[in-house]
């Protein structure tokens, strides 16, 4: 497995998050990606908080019918349409749009802490990893308990976690969450192809085939703060397994193309 150092942009530029749910930091400038699918009722709060974290504030829009994009555009983030596949296409438009070295993405949908956005980014920062998963089980969830589909999607989580560690040697608590931060350049490296939430196993799978190197950290997750979640877990359950299976087949490999040594660094696309 290669070894990375630490992540530097052109000139050293750094970005002071100034958002009231984190102390004041510096962090090398990152982009968020807020995927966002009729989200009027909850995408609003999300913005006021991470708005003032980056100046590369992406939404990805799914066609929505209703006030997300015209909230979006208020809060000073740039809307791009996805191509109204599900999550996994927005994902891939995301990280085909972002600027920066370092792409943290979040859910419209209020059930992620903008607080835990730093905690994110600051290993890929210091070269110590290449995808960091926020973790519901180390974090806590409100939303997988209560009810048949959220014990459901429980228990799904860990038979995906369980069958992911042991195939590649590792010990990770949550590969299902969409609140994580990725190296941009290993992002559009590792060929993702889900157009729905199999998207994040995917990804945390191709990196762990590739090489690349992943690890979590503690987030925690409310339930939503308000509009309707777009994926039933019993309807989908076989899609996830069928993504499972493909991705646990295969040898790991390291492409000399998509690792970088100790002197190299990705290349940082110009702010647009």
């Amino acid at each position: 497995m290669s070894t990375f150092s630490p992540i530097d942009l052109p000139g050293d530029r750094r970005f002071v998050a100034r958002n009231r749910t984190t102390n004041p930091q510096s962090l090398p400038a990152y982009s968020i990606v807020v995927p966002a699918r009729n989200e009027e009722d909850t995408i609003r709060d999300v913005l006021e908080d991470v708005r003032h974290m980056t100046d590369d504030l992406i939404v990805v829009d799914g066609h929505s019918s209703d006030d997300t994009v015209r909230i979006a555009r208020s809060y000073g983030a740039r809307v791009v349409q996805d191509n109204g596949r599900g999550k996994g296409d927005a994902v891939r438009v995301g990280l085909a749009n972002v600027a920066y070295a370092i792409t943290v993405f979040i859910d419209a949908d209020g059930s992620h802490d903008p607080g835990d956005i730093p905690k994110l980014v600051a290993p890929i920062a210091a070269g110590e990893a290449d995808l960091v998963l926020g973790s519901r089980m180390l974090g806590g969830s409100e939303e997988l308990f209560g009810s048949f589909s959220e014990v459901f999607r429980l228990i799904g989580c860990l038979a995906i976690s369980l069958s992911i560690n042991y195939r590649y040697g590792v010990r990770l608590t949550d590969y299902e969450n969409g609140f994580r931060a990725i190296r941009t350049d290993v992002g559009r490296a590792i060929g993702l192809t889900s157009d729905i939430a199999t998207i994040e196993q995917e990804m945390a799978m191709k990196c762990l085939k590739n090489g690349y190197r992943v690890i979590e950290r503690p987030t925690h997750e409310s339930r939503r703060k308000g509009g309707t979640s777009k994926i039933n877990p019993v309807q989908v359950g076989h899609l996830f397994v069928l993504n499972l299976i493909r991705g646990l087949i295969g040898r790991r490999r390291v492409p000399a193309a998509a690792s970088l040594s100790r002197n190299e660094h990705p290349v940082v696309a110009e702010k647009r």
